[in-house]
Formats: C-alpha cells, structure tokens, sequence
C-alpha cells in the first residue's frame, strides 16, 4: 500500500476509536502494559519516550514512575488520541508530560532519552525497521527500549476479525499485522536497528469480555478495523457481527467470552560508544 495512504488510514481509524479505546481495550491490554513497564523498569529523574502513545497508559504510569525530576514525551500519529491523552495527564495535574502528534516514522527529538517505549504501535507502521531506528536515535548511549507487540496469530482468538472485514469492505489496516509476532522476529528488527543486550518475552493472555456486545465493541469500535467498518451498510453490520461471534463461540463463558491472545516484548539497550556492534540502521 502508498505509504501516505497507510498513514492516512492509521490516522483515521484511530481518531475514530479513540473515544471507545479504553473502554474496550484499557483493561484488556494491561498485561502487556503491565510488562512493559516492569521491563522498562523506570527510574526517578529519567527522561521517557512513548511512541504510539494512544490513550496514554504507558505515559502516565511513566510520569508517576519517574517523578517531577523526569519527563517523559508522548507521540502518537491520531490527533484524537493525543487530545485524549492530553486531557487525562491535565486532569491528573501531570506537569512532567509533553505530548506531540507524531508519527513514529517521523520521530525527530532534540534531546536524547534515557528509555524509549513503544507498546502495541508497531504493527499499524510503514516500516518497522525506520521506527526502530528512531527508536535507536532517540536515545542516550545506554539507554533502554522496551516495545510489544501482538503475537502469533494463531494464539490470537480475535484474529478472525480481519477476514470478516476484508470481506465486506476494504480495510487497509496492515497486511503484516501479525509479522513481528512469529518467533524471533522483534529482537532481530531491533539487532538489525544497531541495539544489543536483545531479548523476547512471550506472554499468553485471556481478553475478558462480560457480553456479545463488549466483545463487538471491542471488534468493530475501539480497535484498528474501526475506519473499515463504519463503512458498512446496516446488513453489513448485521451479519459482520454474526459472523463474528460465531468465529469466537468456542470462546464463550457463560454470558461473556474469555477469548485468548499473546503479546511479545522485546528489550534491548543502545550500545556505550566503547561497545562492539555493526548496526543496520535503514529506514527502508
């Protein structure tokens, strides 16, 4: 796909997820934020990049974690996100969160950061290989990165959601959603970026849904299909959601679903100036 396509795309689906993100996804993605943040492993007075920052779950456990001492910038390509994301650190009287709308291919900062995060971003990106780049540049020598992702589509119950869409409309999300999920994949994307001290984390999850129409929610509002299927007509929808459920009946637990996921994290760190490392650091 056109890049600027893509991203227009990208830009889209999220503005109009975003109102119905954390009601569908905060409690669901927690473990992986949980685990990003305890490998991040955070020190008061540090300086903290958040890449496809979204709602912010990331960025305001960061700015309690490193105190008024630190900082931490937030990025994310959605205007609405970033509205959102603005309006809950101002709420919470955070005066050590800046936000920016950003794409990640685009990140550019002044000033070298002492840990760069990017949680569940690098799917929906152009080329995973500029943002893990960036991600290198964006950093002080020593400096730590720890992102995730989605992982092995097989071990992703709510995978179906893609063909139903496809199906009906054309949904132009990502054809490589589920690419830096196979097996080595992230830690050699972030070798290849120049970072060492690599390592993989496989995290098998339950999605915990108390009914049909949080698990549709969930589906067709609060996640990346949301520009595709607010192009459905009424019989479109009607039977998208059938379809669905039925794709995730087996998942069923009493009224609700319990419909398993996994997510990897990766972590790695920009080698000190004395360290040995042949980075490939394309953008392409």
């Amino acid at each position: 796909m056109d890049t600027k396509l893509q991203r227009w795309v990208q830009r889209k689906g999220w503005d109009r997820a975003a109102p119905y993100y954390e009601r569908y996804w905060g409690e669901q993605l927690r473990p992986a934020i949980d685990h990003v943040l305890a490998t991040a492993d955070l020190r008061p007075g540090e300086h903290v990049l958040d890449v496809a920052a979204g709602t912010g779950a990331i960025t305001l456990a960061a700015a309690a974690a490193v105190g008024p001492t630190g900082r931490v910038l937030a990025t994310d390509l959605s205007p609405k996100m970033v509205d959102d994301l603005g309006g809950r650190a101002a709420a919470r009287r955070c005066s050590n969160i800046d936000v920016a709308c950003c794409g990640a291919e685009d990140l550019a900062p002044d000033e070298p950061f002492d840990v760069a995060v990017c949680s569940l971003g690098l799917m929906y990106v152009t080329s995973p290989s500029a943002v893990a780049s960036n991600l290198y540049r964006s950093l002080r020598p020593g400096g730590r990165t720890v992102v995730s992702v989605w992982g092995d589509r097989r071990r992703c119950g709510w995978s179906t959601i893609f063909p139903i869409v496809d199906a009906r409309v054309s949904s132009d999300v990502c054809p490589m959603f589920f690419a830096l999920g196979t097996p080595g994949a992230l830690g050699g994307l972030l070798e290849r970026a120049g970072f060492v001290d690599v390592a993989e984390t496989r995290l098998a999850v339950d999605l915990c849904y108390g009914s049909a129409g949080e698990a549709l929610g969930a589906a067709f509002l609060g996640g990346p299909v949301a520009l595709a299927a607010s192009r459905f007509s009424e019989d479109e929808r009607a039977s998208a959601d059938t379809e669905y459920l039925a794709s995730i009946e087996r998942f069923a637990e009493g009224t609700g679903y319990r419909i398993p996921g996994e997510f990897v994290v990766g972590s790695a760190r920009r080698p000190l100036p004395n360290q040995h490392t042949s980075p490939d650091r394309s953008s392409t």
